[in-house]
């Protein structure tokens, strides 16, 4: 390789850097599991390997006689990534799942240093700039103006009610405090006599947990109360 080849890879991998930078930046600040050092390693060496696959495919190219594959090296990134992926979607104890953004994020992280690598500033630059406005503008966007299901925060509620007491009746009461049950666990506690009552609730964005909780609360019937906001 030239000086020039060198200073050329040299400017693609500190280019790499800034991206990994901004990407794991926006990540950083929401307290997710995908990191700034994680960001950065992954578009850094996304880059590289793709500097390298392709500055080698002509190096070794004449020497062997034949022509070779020059993102053959590259190629295998995209799907490396995807154990990182795997390993920031997580399932927790109420079922729900999370960190499907973060895993696309670490694709995506991977795609834009590939991109950097073969020498398409400007795409790597358009993709980054799409992928935060994305997350960081269009979606709030989206909560806010458009439909009311998308205006909505989702919680999990833990309702402990006397064996006694109805439990439809007590869910015709929820709704009617604008809670919009979307799913239902019923299980009986024996030696207190009660029933657990496990529900997934949708309410309006601007609601509080404890105001959702004192509307409960205040519902007769209703034993004891157990909220979590839910991402």
């Amino acid at each position: 390789m030239s000086w020039s080849m060198h200073e050329d890879a040299v400017i693609k991998l500190c280019l790499s850097l800034v991206v990994g930078i901004v990407i794991g930046l926006e990540r950083e600040m929401k307290k997710k599991p995908l990191g700034l050092k994680t960001t950065i390693i992954i578009a850094v060496s996304s880059c590289l390997l793709t500097v390298v696959s392709i500055e080698a495919s002509y190096i070794y190219a004449k020497e062997y006689s034949r022509p070779m594959d020059p993102l053959r090296l590259a190629a295998q990134i995209v799907s490396g990534v995807g154990f990182l992926g795997a390993g920031a979607i997580l399932r927790r104890s109420n079922d729900v799942i999370s960190g499907l953004t973060t895993a696309a994020v670490i694709w995506g992280a991977a795609g834009v240093g590939i991109a950097i690598g073969a020498g398409f500033y400007i795409e790597a630059i358009t993709a980054m700039i799409l992928m935060i406005s994305t997350m960081e503008v269009i979606a709030p966007l989206l909560k806010k103006f458009g439909p009311s299901s998308l205006r909505q925060i989702e919680m999990k509620v833990r309702l402990r009610i006397p064996e006694q007491v109805d439990v439809g009746e007590i869910f015709h009461t929820v709704r009617e405090h604008q809670i919009d049950i979307r799913s239902v666990k019923i299980k009986d506690v024996v030696k207190e006599s009660t029933c657990q009552v496990d529900i997934f609730v949708n309410v309006a964005q601007d609601r509080f947990p404890s105001e959702v909780y004192k509307d409960l609360r205040s519902i007769p019937g209703i034993q004891s109360v157990e909220i979590e906001l839910l991402d």
